[in-house]
């Protein structure tokens, strides 16, 4: 059966098809009666489902609807009022049924980027190509020249649940990274080889501290206990060595040195992850321009919510923005054609 798109359900739209449970929600009433909800999803999006109340769970309505399975939801959306704001969810008219994964593709049941990925590589190829530095080249080929990296690279996601969380999401955030600190290295008079080898080393711990699963993206114990800034610089690390391994180091000591400053200074501060903060012009470039495509891909995401929005309302439910650091998002309703 074709996937349905989510995201294009209107009200009174009867479902059948096959979904992933996103999050299973075990919630009681005030008079101590469990209830459920279930997070359904797929690549297009996800849909929460109206409570699933006691006496339904009784009957086995939402048995092994757990995070990660595959399950086949019967239903019909519905819209209810939530502090003054019209929301869709899926009322189900049948028992969800659990369906074996086997045969079934995952890619089909994650959010992914929009973006035709062999685009994005050609963009970030061809920037490479046109360093000036043969040494900082040859430091990236350590890594984007190697087919398997750049498969895990390009899968991965940029977090696990906010700024650019879907499948290509990683790819898409480097590249969007590396367009605008051009652009300031240009501006700023700064090493633009240096700020580039930076911006596409500044997060490749991420393949390594992120997987990819039925239960979506979340955290390998390299990312629970090392992170991924600290892992990026630990594998540049291990490559170099293996580079240098039996001959000449590929780069100085300084050199080395540099580009694992940028990757370890690259949020900041402390208290958003890095362990110091960036003490040349690239390394701020860098941070800039990683915090750059992490924000406003927040605000992108909350102002084209539209279930964050009151209908006919200008400004977003803040309980629904919880990524964007402010009370609103402001939908202008003009135009300027």
């Amino acid at each position: 059966m074709t996937a349905i798109d989510l995201r294009a359900l209107d009200v009174g739209a009867r479902i059948q098809h096959t979904l992933r449970v996103v999050e299973r929600s075990e919630k009681t009433t005030a008079g101590g009666d469990p209830f459920v909800i279930l997070t359904l999803g797929n690549a297009t999006g996800d849909i929460d489902t109206a409570p699933i109340w006691k006496n339904l769970l009784d009957d086995g309505w939402a048995d092994g609807a757990v995070r990660g399975a595959a399950v086949q939801a019967i239903g019909q959306v519905d819209r209810y009022e939530a502090r003054g704001a019209a929301k869709r969810q899926l009322k189900l008219t049948a028992p969800v049924r659990v369906l074996p994964r086997d045969e079934l593709d995952l890619a089909q049941f994650l959010p992914r980027i929009a973006e035709d990925p062999q685009k994005l590589w050609d963009k970030i190829d061809e920037m490479r190509r046109g360093m000036s530095s043969d040494r900082l080249q040859q430091v990236l080929g350590l890594f984007f020249d190697e087919d398997d990296f750049r498969l895990r690279f390009e899968r991965a996601p940029a977090s696990v649940g906010g700024h650019h969380s879907k499948v290509g999401g990683l790819l898409l955030h480097v590249w969007e990274v590396a367009y605008i600190a051009r652009g300031m290295a240009k501006a700023m008079r700064a090493r633009e080889d240096v700020v580039l080898a930076g911006v596409l080393l500044h997060d490749i711990g991420k393949i390594q501290a992120y997987g990819i699963g039925w239960e979506g993206f979340t955290r390998t114990s390299e990312g629970h206990l090392i992170e991924h800034v600290i892992l990026g610089s630990m594998m540049l690390d291990e490559r170099l060595a293996l580079a240098s391994a039996g001959g000449a180091p590929l780069l100085t000591a300084d050199q080395r040195l540099e580009l694992q400053h940028i990757i370890l200074s690259h949020h900041g501060k402390l208290e958003n992850g890095s362990p110091v903060r960036p003490l040349t012009l690239e390394a701020e470039i860098v941070h800039r321009a990683d915090d750059a495509s992490a924000k406003s891909a927040d605000m992108a995401d909350g102002a084209a919510d539209d279930e964050a929005f009151r209908s006919g309302e200008q400004f977003g439910d803040r309980s629904k923005l919880w990524r964007v650091d402010r009370r609103s998002l402001w939908r202008p309703p003009h135009r300027w054609d």
